[in-house]
């Protein structure tokens, strides 16, 4: 495999939370070829076709483990037990819509989880780096047409959104409280990030009521393929590259704990800001075939129509960029669903992977 990361992640002990998700699946896999002895904890996978599961990244992890981050008590025991050193937080409630539905539920994994599992990294002396992955809604959506930058403030209209804007302002917290920079080496060793990813995309996902995994059901069982926003703008990036930019920000951490230890925002070049309708298109033309039908709800709950994150911090102050276009990331999209029934799909996975980081 490629290494962009120069040999930084072999040997060392990385605990993910939220492993068997759709971003926690890839994480690891990539982690486990880089070297690390990865560390997962999370509940069990979503669907039997998940990631996590057709790739058998669980096997070849150092520990493969279910926990509830709701159970603080527990998340301590393992972070003990365990000893990581550097700690990617992705467990969550991820889906909006579902929010309107669990929204306590929602609040108790988004905010409480996090804050479990920032104890647990409190607990643990072999913690070096903490990178707790929120969301681009974490920010207060006035639907302006410019991209949020990291010191914009938080907010979310619905339960997910609030829940994660939430999350944010408690991670800001534990940070000035118990992993302030200017105590560090004093009264702590602990480098403390958040990172905000736009509307991820990319092989193995078969979460409801996300663009892809719906166009691929549909496709698949040679139905219409339902848009319920249109024209909804979104930042859509491919899975690897938000996971390429909390590597390198893990990296920099570890080497610099100080300097880096702040929020991030990872999303795509503005040119790649598209709406439902053209990414379900651009998917449709990938596969040669597909009807997309218009089924926009003007009495369905509140999602956000116009989204876009500022990425140029993590340009200067990182080196980090996005390296694929559009067209470049549907292609990459596409291709796993094409192959994933009859191919080791954990060898697709590498292979993607490598083409990712060739470009």
């Amino acid at each position: 495999m490629i290494d962009i990361f120069n040999n930084f992640f072999r040997g060392k002990r990385i605990l993910v939370t939220g492993h068997t998700g759709f971003k926690g699946s890839w994480l690891s896999i990539w982690l486990h070829e880089l070297g690390a002895n990865v560390i997962g904890v999370a509940l069990d996978p979503y669907s039997e076709k998940d990631n996590y599961t057709l790739s058998g990244i669980g096997d070849r992890l150092l520990a493969d483990i279910r926990a509830d981050i709701r159970n603080g008590k527990l998340i301590k025991e393992i972070f003990a037990k365990y000893q990581p050193e550097i700690v990617f937080h992705l467990a969550a409630q991820p889906l909006v819509r579902l929010s309107y539905e669990i929204p306590v539920e929602t609040y108790e994994v988004n905010v409480m989880g996090t804050i479990h599992v920032m104890e647990a990294i409190r607990a643990t002396t072999s913690v070096k780096v903490g990178i707790m992955i929120t969301t681009d809604k974490c920010y207060d959506n006035n639907e302006q047409m410019n991209g949020y930058v990291e010191t914009d403030p938080f907010g979310g209209y619905d339960p997910y959104s609030s829940s994660k804007g939430a999350a944010e302002i408690a991670i800001q917290s534990w940070r000035r409280s118990f992993f302030n920079p200017d105590d560090y080496g004093k009264k702590h060793t602990v480098s403390l990030a958040s990172v905000r990813a736009g509307n991820v995309i990319g092989g193995g996902d078969w979460a409801l009521d996300r663009i892809i995994p719906d166009c691929i059901r549909a496709l698949e069982a040679g139905q219409e393929i339902n848009i319920r926003s249109p024209k909804s703008i979104r930042p859509w990036e491919h899975v690897l590259e938000p996971l390429s930019g909390y590597m390198l920000l893990a990296m920099k951490m570890w080497n610099n704990p100080t300097k880096y230890c702040e929020g991030w925002n990872f999303g795509p070049e503005s040119e790649s800001v598209s709406t439902v309708w053209e990414v379900a298109m651009e998917l449709v033309k990938n596969f040669g075939h597909g009807e997309l039908k218009d089924t926009s709800d003007p009495n369905a709950v509140h999602e956000a129509k116009l989204l876009m994150l500022n990425i140029n911090k993590a340009k200067t102050k990182l080196g980090w960029q996005p390296r694929m276009n559009m067209q470049q990331c549907m292609n990459l999209v596409a291709d796993w669903y094409k192959r994933y029934k009859t191919e080791n799909v954990y060898q697709l996975c590498i292979e993607e992977i490598n083409k990712f980081t060739s470009y």
